[in-house]
């Protein structure tokens, strides 16, 4: 065990790039964080960092330590939480990694559910869509990642997927809100409120335009989905999110959401996933059969 304090040293420099900011964050003395640094360096006879101007970088050598060093800090969690199970505490923690649409509404919910079960169960969620998912897994920043993209390498491993339709987001006394379903054609009458091209929300609609030989023109467009709404709210704007980021036909007092059918089989598919190979600790993998109950019995699985 007592190696694992170098660990988390190491750890800590890599992922802040400074030996300066990983010690505050460790709560040392730069100097002595060096120090620790530069012991092990000689102990393992090979450089992990290189220095440069403004703080540390990862060589191959190191990217070869930390993967190690990263992968035992979580098997060392992982035998925690099982060592509390045992014990009865039930305590543990949770890392996850997810895209904007399960903050709002759904993941909340589901941690407090959990919890309500499991009170010794703490979690920290990251904000992650795409390739910064797949690097939180990577890197052993999270347990688990819910993501509206699949993750496209072998080291990724599917626990569920299921199917999301889109749903157009827009005040409660808009024209179109009593609409049971909407078409995109529809939606076009009026300003649009567009999720920012890299997500996949804008991709689903950008293929579904292009397919009905239409055009999308959005009046604002932001990666905040927060910032969609609320501007959706004060006016006709349109803007659209997943179902699962919105509760059916109802978001607050102001808004309601609709379906939209973009023809040709377009849909969303939303992925919870884990690093394949990588044993969950009892309290990530505990969330994770909770959140796959969820998905099962509220929405349609792939």
């Amino acid at each position: 065990m007592r190696n694992l304090r170098v660990y988390r040293y190491v750890d800590a420099v890599a992922r802040l790039g400074s030996i300066r900011k990983a010690a505050e964050h460790l709560a040392v003395t730069p100097s002595a964080l060096n120090r620790r640094i530069l012991a092990l360096e000689e102990e393992l006879g090979v450089q992990l960092f290189e220095r440069r101007s403004r703080g540390v970088r990862l060589n191959t050598a190191g990217e070869l330590v930390i993967h190690l060093f990263r992968r035992q800090l979580a098997d060392v969690e992982r035998v925690k939480s099982q060592l509390s199970d045992l014990s009865g505490l039930r305590r543990g923690h949770v890392s996850i990694a997810c895209s904007n649409a399960v903050l709002p509404f759904f993941l909340p919910r589901q941690i407090h559910l959990y919890q309500e079960e499991h009170p010794g169960v703490t979690f920290s969620v990251q904000i992650r869509d795409g390739e910064a998912a797949e690097k939180a897994l990577l890197e052993y920043s999270a347990d688990l990642a819910i993501v509206f993209e699949p993750l496209r390498l072998n080291d990724f491993q599917t626990v569920l997927t299921v199917r999301q339709p889109i749903h157009a987001v827009m005040a409660r006394d808009h024209p179109l809100a009593r609409t049971e379903t909407l078409r995109l054609t529809d939606c076009l009458a009026y300003p649009l409120a567009l999720p920012s091209a890299p997500y996949a929300v804008r991709l689903l609609l950008q293929a579904a335009a292009e397919k009905a030989s239409l055009r999308l023109e959005p009046a604002v467009e932001s990666e905040s989905y927060i910032l969609l709404r609320t501007f959706a709210g004060l006016g006709q704007a349109i803007t659209f999110e997943i179902e699962i980021g919105v509760p059916p036909h109802l978001i607050d007092d102001s808004l309601v959401s609709v379906p939209v059918e973009l023809g040709g089989n377009l849909h969303g598919l939303l992925h919870l996933a884990q690093l394949r190979g990588r044993t969950l600790s009892v309290a990530a993998a505990g969330f994770a059969h909770h959140l796959s109950n969820v998905f099962v019995s509220e929405y349609e699985a792939v």
